[in-house]
């Protein structure tokens, strides 16, 4: 079977037996694993698919048919379900999603690690299964993007801007979405008055290929507090019509403390290198935490599930077991949040983290709360956490880190092999990552504790904390 090409071949009366890495549902072929979109199937669906992709160890496919829904699926709660690129598991009971997460973890650690490890602690659900996240970012098109079903009705369809997300692998082409069932009112009704007025106003819309147009994101931050941060992002330095929209939210939203518009004239979306106009409000919202305040910028990292981060703050806490007297370094600080969630049970928490910026917010979240034994510094942490920074600012007794996916240089595992802290607290986004990096820390730490916390319901994406014990 190997040498045949069987790209669009048809596979008939498959039954998806389970899901795989990065959301994916899978089946074996004789003796192949046939991917397929995890969004589109589920496990115990009997399906004909056809092979879009021929690689030497796996197949890649599409369903063409379905011959039998697997009992065990739900009716997903948004229109947009199948067509937009988030909340992919709607489809799926949300026990499944946690048992599917937990495994990710397990078969990571496993399968990549290959070290000793203590039983994995049932994975903590979070609470909010919808309109849990704090942060949204929306873009604007020209032309918004048309179901398959549209593209072949027989039906002419106009130019139809949109404000939506982003098409799955498409830069250019943008869902127009009617109701996002992931961020709280005013949310949605927010994002349809932004469009409705431009519209009316004849307000361009970007123009993602060919770079020309005035409106080009929009983003929505919130809080538990019930702050509300709206930041408009403008290709065109148009201050009659920006303030005339701004103007217009203003009025129609009282619920926003915070409003900011950027100007965006390059040739990608990032805008954290580029200077925030604040245009009415307060410069920052503000999170709380058992009585702290945490200010969040319109550039302000902060866990998009305020909720869960919480919890996903108190199991680490828990597990770093301080007891008042220890030195703790907090490595990819980010805006310190874990650093000044913990300063009270640590004798002095010092925060390390590559953005400059983020480390100033840092520094005023400790002198909000009047928190005193904290310290941070901005840098590459590969260049900052030397054996000269041990000897300047002391070694720790316990380090807690919570890299990006990628996890961390292996010239930082090497410089926190030598500093040889009592305990090490691993917070990770991506167990695979985590499992390599474990694997290196095995030499001197033994994992001891294992906790996966959901932090996104109805997707892939798993978190995981690894309590370390030097040997």
């Amino acid at each position: 079977m190997a040498s045949r090409k069987l790209r669009n071949t048809i596979l008939k009366n498959i039954t998806i037996t389970g899901l795989a890495a990065e959301g994916k549902a899978m089946v074996r072929h004789e003796n192949r694993v046939v991917f397929l979109p995890g969004n589109q199937v589920a496990p115990g669906d009997v399906i004909d698919a056809r092979i879009i992709k021929q690689r030497k160890n796996y197949l890649e496919a599409i369903p063409v048919h379905f011959h039998h829904y697997a009992e065990q699926r739900v009716e997903p709660f948004c229109g947009h379900f199948g067509v937009c690129g988030g909340c992919k598991w709607q489809h799926l009971p949300y026990l499944l999603q946690l048992q599917q997460k937990q495994q990710q973890v397990e078969d990571a650690l496993t399968r990549i690690a290959q070290i000793e490890l203590p039983e994995i602690q049932p994975i903590f659900p979070s609470a909010q299964t919808q309109y849990y996240r704090n942060k949204l970012e929306y873009t604007f098109s020209t032309q918004r993007w048309r179901t398959t079903e549209e593209v072949q009705s027989e039906e002419t369809f106009g130019q139809e801007p949109a404000l939506g997300f982003h098409i799955p692998g498409r830069f250019d082409k943008i869902l127009d979405i009617q109701q996002c069932h992931l961020q709280a009112a005013p949310s949605n009704a927010i994002r349809l008055a932004v469009k409705q007025y431009a519209l009316e106003n004849n307000l361009s819309f970007f123009e993602l290929r060919e770079q020309h147009g005035l409106l080009r994101n929009l983003v929505i931050r919130s809080t538990s507090t019930g702050d509300l941060m709206v930041i408009l992002i403008a290709f065109e330095d148009d201050k009659v019509a920006i303030s005339g929209l701004l103007d217009f939210l203003k009025q129609q939203f009282s619920e926003i403390t915070s409003l900011y518009y950027i100007i965006n004239p390059k040739k990608n979306d990032a805008y954290q290198d580029l200077e925030p106009v604040l245009y009415a409000g307060k410069p920052y919202i503000e999170e709380e935490m058992e009585g702290l305040k945490f200010r969040i910028g319109p550039k302000s990292f902060y866990q998009t599930n305020s909720a869960q981060a919480y919890e996903l703050y108190q199991i680490t806490r828990s597990l770093a077991q301080l007891k008042g007297d220890e030195l703790v370094y907090d490595l990819y600080t980010g805006t310190g949040t874990i650093a000044n969630f913990i300063a009270k049970q640590a004798k002095k928490v010092i925060g390390l983290e590559y953005v400059e910026a983020a480390i100033e917010d840092a520094k005023v979240n400790s002198s909000v709360n009047k928190i005193e034994n904290t310290e941070f510094y901005a840098g590459d942490m590969k260049d900052l956490l030397t054996a000269s920074f041990f000897e300047a600012h002391g070694r720790p007794e316990v380090i807690i880190t919570d890299p990006p996916r990628a996890g961390m240089h292996e010239d930082v595992i090497s410089v926190i092999l030598e500093a040889d802290p009592q305990r090490i607290v691993y917070v990770s986004c991506n167990p695979a990552t985590q499992a390599r990096d474990l694997a290196l820390l095995d030499v001197q730490y033994k994992v001891a504790a294992l906790q996966p916390v959901d932090m996104f319901p109805h997707t892939h994406h798993v978190e995981n904390v690894a309590l370390l014990l030097r040997r």
